[in-house]
This record gives structure tokens, sequence and C-alpha cells, in this order.
């Protein structure tokens, strides 16, 4: 507990630190207009990252999650392109999330694979998937113009889930509402149920847990369903957010967005530690640092240097964290 609260301040003192930099790189960025869009792009990391990070405290890791993503934008707005009924096809690529989550984790807890390599195969399998399902980008609008009838429910969709009317504009920040939703449903998983002290258990020493009594496949395999099943939900939210989705780039890096903000959140990569509360902070981190560099004007292809950067160090201080820990007790 006391390595969790360290990493809270740690990534609070990170947050105060970046809107600080916000207001001194320009006041107007405190406005209510570009915190607005700052908190939607917060809820939609937020999502993936919730299911990822779920992941890490069970000691496992999903490379496949940008790739899930990229998938499930192009299988949604096929399916409805397909003459899919809009509220239908949510279902539809949830369950495929989910259909994929389930495939990661008996490969790992069945054939007794890494879950890295496993992840990793699936990072291509996936795309290749999203590719094949078709060769050219996919979208709202041309649901729109296919579909006239579907109008109403992808407007509806869009302002339930995003925020954004029928004009594109952001009325609300709903994708960080909806982040905070599945985020306290997490919480009370993680730290209110027998669920959450088995899945830290796994994390934190596999065997002993399987001593225990716990259930450790069916328990592993739970968090990869809810990881993937997560990734599928955020892919919808980025085609209903940008409008459209190309097979080829969408949901790009979104892995290592979603582990970084993990990482600086609490949880450690060798799994058993993190709270709910901060993997929502630490999901905040990359939506400031893309709004910091946009109002310096650093260019956006230096964007993956930065995060890989905080990741490392998020790396190197849970290390240092753990080691210092170890002593206290020796």
């Amino acid at each position: 507990m006391k390595r969790n609260l360290i990493r809270l301040a740690g990534v609070t003192v990170l947050l105060i630190a970046l809107f600080i930099a916000l207001w001194w790189a320009n006041p107007t960025a405190l406005e209510r207009s570009n915190l607005f869009d700052v908190l939607n792009r917060h809820g939609a990391l937020g999502v993936i990252t919730l299911g990822a990070a779920l992941l890490i405290v069970t000691g496992g890791i999903d490379l496949s999650v940008g790739s899930v993503v990229g998938f499930a934008a192009v299988l949604f707005g096929v399916l409805m392109e397909s003459r899919v009924h809009p509220y239908a096809a949510v279902v539809l690529v949830l369950l495929a999330g989910a259909a994929i989550g389930l495939v990661n984790g008996l490969l790992v807890t069945t054939l007794r694979l890494q879950a890295f390599l496993v992840t990793l195969c699936g990072m291509f399998v996936y795309r290749g998937l999203a590719r094949s399902l078709t060769p050219k980008q996919t979208g709202v609008m041309q649901v729109k113009e296919m579909h006239p009838d579907y109008v109403t429910a992808l407007d509806a969709l869009k302002q339930w889930l995003v925020g954004k009317g029928p004009d594109g504009d952001l009325a609300f920040p709903m994708q960080f509402v909806v982040m905070l939703l599945l985020a306290a449903v997490l919480g009370v998983l993680l730290h209110r149920t027998s669920y959450g002290r088995y899945w830290y258990a796994i994390g934190y020493n596999d065997k002993a847990a399987r001593y225990a009594g716990v259930k450790v496949e069916r328990m592993t395999v739970s968090a990869f369903v809810i990881c993937s099943t997560l990734a599928a939900f955020g892919g919808m939210l980025l085609l209903l957010n940008y409008g459209s989705a190309n097979p080829s780039d969408a949901g790009n890096s979104y892995e290592l967005y979603a582990i970084t903000a993990a990482v600086l959140g609490g949880c450690s990569l060798r799994g058993g530690e993190g709270l709910a509360v901060g993997f929502v902070l630490g999901a905040l981190v990359q939506p400031l640092i893309l709004n910091l560099m946009n109002f310096l004007e650093v260019k956006s292809s230096a964007e993956p240097f930065v995060m890989g950067t905080i990741l490392l160090v998020g790396t190197v201080a849970d290390e240092l964290i753990r080691r210092r820990s170890r002593a206290t007790k020796s």
C-alpha cells in the first residue's frame, strides 16, 4: 500500500507540473473548450488503460491493444455499411473484442505461452484482419450517406458516448464520464470483491495463489477478456469521435500509451500492484503532454520519443521504489 501511495503522489505531482506548464505556455489552455478536449482525450485513452492495467496487475501484458482498437473501429464501420444497425453493431464489436481476449487468454493459460509473444503476434494478426475487412477508410459520414435511416441512432451514440452533436462540436466530454463510470466498476471489482484479491494474488505470486485455491487460469483469462473488450469499446469511441478510421493506422501506438499510463498510475510491470484511481490519473498524462506539445508547436513526430522516455522513467522509478521497499523490510 505504501508503494501505491508513493506512486500516486508521484503522478499527481507530474500532473500538477503539466497543468502549470500549460498555463505558462498559454493561459487560454485552461479555458473550458481546451479542457473539454483534453478530458475527452483522457476518457478515450482511459477506457483502454483500464483494461491494460488490469492485465498488468495479474502479471500479464497485451501488446495487441492498439491493433484491437483499430480492428474494432474498422469492424464497427464495416458492419454498419453492411446494413447492421448501429446498436446491434455495438454489441457485435464488443463480442468480437471479448472473443479476441478469450483466444489470447487460452493461448497463455492452456498452451503456457508467454503473454508477450501471444499478444505481439496478435498485434500483426488483428491489424491484418482490419485491412482484410476493407482496403479503404470507413467512417460515420459514409454510413449516413449509405443508410440515412441510421442517422438518428449514430447521432445518439455520438452524443451519449462522445459528447458531440450532429454538427461535430464537442458539447461535453462524455468519454471522460464513460471512463469514470468504468473505472468505478473496475475499482469495486479490484478493491471490494474476491475477484480483485485473486487478480492481485496472481500478479504477486501465481504459484502461491494456485496453492491457496485460486483458479489462476480462469481469472487470467477473464483479465484478457476484459482488456480486449475495453479495447474494442475504445475502437468504437475512436470512430464516433473522429468520424473515420483507416485500417492501416487506426489505433497505432495505443498499446504504448495504455501501458505507459498504467505504469505511471502505479502498476508494477511485475504484477500485483496498482489502484484504479491511479489508472485514471496515469491516463491523463498523455493528453496533457500532447496538448502542451501543440501549444509549444513541437512536431507531432516527437510524440513517440516523449512517451517512450516517460515509460522508461516510470519503469526505472518503479524498480527503485521496489528495491527501497525491500531494503526497508530487511
